[in-house]
């Protein structure tokens, strides 16, 4: 078997990280079979993928193609911009996309793959523009395509074209369906993770030296936030509720990551949250780490994890590994996030947006270590029976071999009620 991922960037994001534990369960459970990533950009991504024996080949976007995105219109980064200006960049960038769709034609007929699964909105509709008409293509959608109306349309023309979609949660594939209608096969998978990795057990940091604080008087509690700076992961919300608990509290705060994408107005600034920390009046007790590759030991350094997304997130890559390593969790309940808020008692949770409820989540944690050692076993629980990356193997194995074999009943995978099966590829 050759399989052909195709993904946008090389950086590390959520969807990313998903990407290696994919590729590192498909090379252990089927060492033989050839696995080969093209992306657009160059990145951690590609050594760490070269590490577990996959050939990648890095064909660069074209600028004007990686600035091109709903969030240009007005989408899901709220950046507005004139439909002028619009109209103006994807003609400009008509001749580029064309171009990059010729190389990357050739790339994929030299490869020859058996399947193509593709990463990525830009890679989706790329991927159906340049493999043989007989090579099934599977799109795997880590994010909701519906607030995105240029890039639904998009979709929706071409998913018959399509063997089939792989969703990272329930809730991204009814927004699929919403999206692309009953001609789509949508199967959601659960995204995994190296439970070997993060775990409870291992190396911790020391967070104050990292971000130039000085050492934290016994007894403060360590929040942290990792998300990648796009807008909606919610810094600005992470430290007005921060500034909002009560004095008496000792707590520092943590913002662990970097700018991973370069569609017009999808990031943030660290300068910005620099800015607010300090009309908040709490810029000496908030540390801004950047990009950081291992997030492991820093999970284990901190005493709660928050993820705080103003808006529905599709799954929650940061979430599972910080249950899988037993961290004492606060999610913002929506969506994707919401499902693995529901699959255990191992978290608590918040409505999206509100900076006076997360206040009160940390305060409640922070005041209660019992608490927090009991969300963190529960976690790690739940981490184990949901999230564990040796599964994906034969989950996608399956998938590619009905692709392979044409059939038109619904592929049966339903990971969340029966272990993964085996079978001889």
């Amino acid at each position: 078997m050759k399989v052909l991922y195709l993904n946008p960037t090389g950086h590390l994001g959520g969807a990313e990280i998903s990407l290696l534990d994919m590729l590192a369960s498909i090379r252990s459970a089927a060492p033989h079979w050839h696995l080969h990533l093209i992306v657009g950009q160059d990145g951690m991504l590609i050594p760490l993928a070269r590490d577990l024996g996959v050939g990648v080949e890095v064909i660069p976007y074209p600028i004007e193609l990686a600035q091109l995105g709903d969030a240009a219109a007005g989408g899901p980064a709220g950046f507005q911009v004139s439909r002028w200006s619009v109209a103006r960049k994807i003609a400009y960038a008509s001749l580029a996309i064309a171009k990059y769709v010729q190389r990357l034609r050739s790339a994929i007929r030299e490869l020859n793959p058996d399947v193509v699964h593709a990463h990525g909105f830009k890679m989706l509709l790329l991927g159906n523009w340049t493999r043989r008409s007989a090579t099934p293509i599977f799109w795997h959608i880590h994010d909701y395509v519906t607030p995105r109306p240029f890039m639904s349309r998009l979709l929706r023309c071409h998913a018959g074209m399509c063997a089939g979609a792989i969703a990272n949660s329930s809730s991204t594939a009814r927004d699929l369906r919403i999206a692309c209608g009953s001609r789509l096969r949508i199967m959601p998978v659960y995204n995994g993770v190296d439970l070997n990795r993060f775990c409870p057990a291992g190396d911790a940091l020391d967070l104050d030296r990292l971000v130039n604080l000085p050492p934290a008087p016994p007894g403060t509690i360590r929040v942290g936030l990792l998300a990648t700076m796009a807008r909606w992961k919610g810094h600005a919300l992470f430290l007005r509720a921060i500034a909002m608990l009560p004095p008496e509290i000792p707590v520092r705060a943590y913002i662990i990551g970097g700018a991973l994408y370069q569609t017009d107005g999808s990031q943030g600034d660290p300068n910005d949250l620099h800015s607010l920390a300090a009309q908040l009046g709490i810029a000496d007790r908030v540390g801004i780490t950047g990009f950081r590759f291992n997030s492991a030991p820093i999970m284990r350094s901190l005493h709660i994890l928050v993820h705080a997304s103003t808006k529905p997130e599709p799954f929650g890559m940061v979430i599972a590994e910080g249950m899988a390593s037993g961290s004492a969790v606060i999610i913002s309940a929506a969506g994707g996030a919401a499902e693995l808020l529901a699959l255990g008692d191992g978290a608590l949770g918040f409505p999206p947006g509100h900076a006076a409820a997360l206040s009160d989540r940390i305060a409640q944690l922070a005041l209660d270590p019992e608490l927090r050692r009991e969300l963190g076993l529960k976690a790690r629980r739940t981490a184990e029976a949901y999230f564990d990356r040796d599964r994906l193997a034969g989950e996608l194995m399956r998938i590619y071999k009905a692709g392979l074999q044409r059939r038109s009943d619904p592929v049966d995978v339903d990971p969340y009620l029966r272990e993964p099966e085996a079978w001889d590829a």
